[in-house]
């Protein structure tokens, strides 16, 4: 009998050796590769002419792509308007932060919906026992007789119980521990992920219920297993938030049938996850409007006006690098901040920590909170609180410039309704604005400026005077 072969694969992406290896020189990681066995495959014959002919464009037929609304709106939001029937759903997130919980809540609401809308779910855990899920159902509030729940890591045993329930939708928690017993590797390999992956793909694909996989990620924030799982799934969603903050966020990374740019945003409690209607308010409502180091900055997340509060600690450093932290927004994005301020308004931070956060667990990605930040910094540089009903937004370039931003008027009309009185913008946004200023922006005044200066010069309330005296402006030039 023939040897059995096998091969090392490294864990993180899937690359293959005939040898183990400290390092993958795919995607650099270390101490990734694990030896699995070579599966058997016949060599498969090519018949010529077999399978579908190629058809013009113009001949495909065109079909609406009805969705489930899950009765969850935040999560509808993401996934585009609600599941797309036969769709292949990847949700990723930290440990602890929430995916099962969300994955139940969503069981529940489909299992719960009124009339025609009421659906049958297939729990499938390899993770948690039946009396554990139930004890999370009972939490949530619900007790359907649709939710089908099953403690079973066997891949062909779960496509059994798919075909035997007919459920109109599954859930799958989590693919790490789905295991295809005609491979030799452990639960949570790339062989694993891989196979079990495209058996419920295929399964979905041929007329099945719409999948959602729960996955791991990595110390990096990264799903674990190959890459390629991500390109085998329609949609991929990250739950992102601080475990020990309320705050969740719903993101898509992915997405097949529908925008990457829309977000979620949740409150843990003790009931579950409570959607959150008004964000703005809920990441507004505990800001400080007399302390320096604070500006509120207008963004856009998707078709979605999002109000944020980016915070700024500057403070003199005892060592010879200063400290440079950011929470919330890229971290090179911050530096190249901090040399602007120095190099174009003169302010010396060479030999000050600065350490930057937004508010609420929001990641910012888009330029639109430049300007916000650079105020926030020079705030508490100066000890000079900014003006509390003030809202910025711009992006800055390098020569101190304030640049215009897509969408200003949907994030103005967000500022006006929550009261905010006075909007610093780019003067290339204010010209295009005149005309439409008028509509919904009563009482919000929009100040054009130019550079970071002129920001600073109307953001910037007067200094306290301490013991009488001006404050003290230690270390600007």
């Amino acid at each position: 009998m023939p040897r059995q072969q096998t091969r090392y694969l490294c864990q993180s992406c899937g690359h293959a050796s005939p040898r183990w290896l400290g390092k993958c020189p795919e995607c650099e990681g270390w101490s990734t590769f694990v030896e699995e066995a070579v599966p058997r495959a016949e060599p498969a014959r090519r018949v010529p002419g077999a399978g579908a002919a190629a058809a013009p464009i113009t001949a495909v037929a065109v079909r609406a792509e009805p969705r489930i609304v899950t009765g969850i709106a935040e999560l509808d939001r993401v996934l585009g308007g609600g599941i797309v029937p036969g769709s292949v759903v990847l949700v990723g997130g930290d440990p602890g932060i929430g995916k099962s919980t969300l994955m139940t809540q969503m069981a529940v609401a489909l299992c719960t919906a009124a009339g025609a809308c009421r659906r049958t779910v297939l729990f499938a855990s390899g993770e948690e026992s039946a009396h554990q899920l139930r004890l999370r159902a009972e939490r949530l509030g619900a007790l359907p007789d649709t939710l089908l729940v099953v403690t079973e890591s066997d891949m062909d045993a779960i496509l059994g119980h798919v075909a035997a329930t007919g459920a109109d939708a599954v859930v799958v928690d989590s693919i790490q521990t789905t295991r295809n017993a005609a491979l030799e590797s452990a639960p949570g390999t790339v062989s694993q992920i891989r196979d079990c992956a495209a058996a419920l793909a295929r399964a979905a694909k041929a007329g099945g219920p719409p999948i959602f996989l729960v996955g791991h990620v990595t110390k990096e924030g990264a799903l674990a297993g190959p890459k390629v799982l991500e390109h085998m799934v329609d949609t991929v969603l990250y739950f992102e938030g601080d475990r020990h903050q309320a705050y969740r966020i719903l993101r898509a990374a992915k997405n097949r049938f529908g925008s990457t740019d829309e977000i979620g945003l949740f409150e843990m409690g003790e009931g579950g996850l409570a959607e959150v209607q008004n964000p703005s308010v809920a990441l507004l409502s505990e800001r400080a409007t007399d302390a320096s180091g604070s500006a509120v900055a207008a963004t856009v997340e998707g078709t979605r006006p999002l109000l944020v509060e980016v915070q700024a600690l500057v403070s003199r450093s005892p060592l010879a690098n200063p400290r440079r932290s950011s929470t919330g927004i890229d971290y090179n994005r911050v530096n190249m901040l901090l040399a602007v301020l120095e190099k174009r308004v003169g302010l010396r931070l060479a030999d000050q920590d600065v350490f930057v956060n937004v508010a609420g667990g929001v990641r910012l990605v888009e330029p639109a909170a430049d300007l916000a930040l650079a105020v926030a910094v020079a705030s508490n540089f100066r000890d000079q609180a900014v003006h509390p009903t003030t809202v910025m937004v711009g992006e800055v370039g390098l020569s101190g410039e304030v640049r215009a931003v897509a969408q200003v008027e949907k994030r103005l009309r967000e500022a006006a309704r929550l009261g905010f009185t006075r909007a610093l913008i780019g003067r290339g946004n204010a010209r295009g604005l005149a005309p439409v200023a008028p509509r919904g922006l009563v009482g919000l005044e929009v100040v054009p400026v130019s550079s970071v200066n002129d920001a600073l010069a109307h953001g910037l309330l007067p200094a306290r005077p301490a013991h009488g005296a001006p404050r003290r402006r230690a270390g600007e030039e």
